[in-house]
């Protein structure tokens, strides 16, 4: 094919991947609020966890939609990572060998999972730990003593009933602790003063129940430093976490390119598992915010995915892979790839 063909090709493939994720991105921005709800949730409970109310912080009127937007776009082309992959093969499979396909279709499914798998390892495991650790951290730096001081006599002090939600029908005035929440709140009138001079219209307007706004006070545990996190620091920092993992997981892929084209041996490699194990640790220590349990809650499965693609390296060696598919191009098989 010539150069020109190639590039109109390209050019082909590049509009049928975009167009293909319209669709996605139109979808993933109808959802984005409930996305970033659902990105939010171990922050939330990594806060309640350790007594302080589940509230993130906005600082700038563009906050919430720039991170709503950025939310959107990145959920959109993970969806579409298949789609985008495909298009890419379809591109790239002319100029291969039969016994190349048979690597891409063993290589491109296995790190697309790769991927996936780091995403929920890194919402159920990692950032759980990280969280707790800095959070705790920070609490860890108390402030002065609040002291004691006698009740004068006579003086009672008032209880606030505490209630795992809101009341169904709370009164103006009413005022209690939603555990949920981990907020005082208490019920307000919405009726705003009207002067009438009917006075039917003033038994009618007593007799009309009246609107009720319900406001909250976020409840905290003392301590030196008040933690409040803005919500575009913390997507930014779940994003580089994210990128982190699905670069940290593709360990086995890497393991299985590197044996398969002969650079190592993965029954020599066997025998030097302590270097694996240190670089397990470093690229822990790299990729982590540096926390102790993070960075060895990363180093384990990354040792352990080296292990995987040594074990399959010697279950499927590149000449049993091969096969007898020969050298011929992509244009021999009647079938034409994917």
């Amino acid at each position: 094919m010539p150069l020109g063909d190639h590039i109109e090709d390209l050019r082909r493939r590049l509009i049928i991947a975009f167009l293909g994720l319209a669709p996605i991105l139109i979808l993933s921005l109808v959802f984005g609020r409930q996305i970033i709800d659902l990105m939010l949730i171990p922050l939330r409970e990594a806060l309640k966890g350790r007594g302080l109310p589940p509230v993130v912080q906005v600082t700038g009127p563009m906050e919430t939609f720039g991170a709503y937007l950025r939310v959107s776009i990145a959920v959109a082309i993970l969806v579409g990572l298949p789609w985008l992959i495909y298009q890419g093969w379809k591109f790239a499979a002319p100029g291969l060998y039969a016994a190349e396909r048979r690597f891409v279709y063993v290589l491109a499914p296995m790190s697309v999972g790769l991927t996936l798998a780091s995403i929920a390892f890194l919402y159920f495991v990692m950032m759980p730990l990280v969280l707790a650790f800095f959070i705790g951290f920070g609490q860890a730096l108390g402030g002065p003593s609040p002291g004691t001081a006698e009740v004068p006599p006579g003086m009672v002090l008032p209880e606030v009933p505490s209630l795992h939600g809101d009341p169904p029908s709370p009164q103006p005035g009413q005022m209690w602790i939603n555990t949920r929440l981990q907020e005082m709140r208490i019920a307000v009138g919405n009726l705003p003063a009207v002067e009438v001079a009917n006075p039917e219209e003033v038994i009618q307007n007593q007799e009309r129940p009246p609107k009720v706004r319900i406001l909250g006070v976020p409840l905290a545990l003392t301590a030196g430093l008040s933690q409040q996190f803005r919500v575009s620091e913390y997507i930014k920092l779940l994003f580089q976490l994210t990128l982190a993992m699905a670069i940290a997981f593709q360990t086995p892929v890497v393991v299985l390119l590197l044996c398969w084209t002969g650079l190592i041996d993965p029954k020599a490699m066997g025998k030097h598992r302590k270097y694996a194990v240190l670089a397990s640790a470093v690229l822990g220590a790299l990729l982590t915010p540096a926390d102790p349990l993070s960075m060895f809650a990363l180093a384990i499965p990354l040792y352990t995915l080296y292990e995987l693609g040594l074990f399959i390296a010697r279950v499927l060696p590149a000449e049993k892979l091969a096969g007898s598919a020969g050298e011929g191009n992509v244009d021999d098989d009647p079938h034409g790839g994917l």
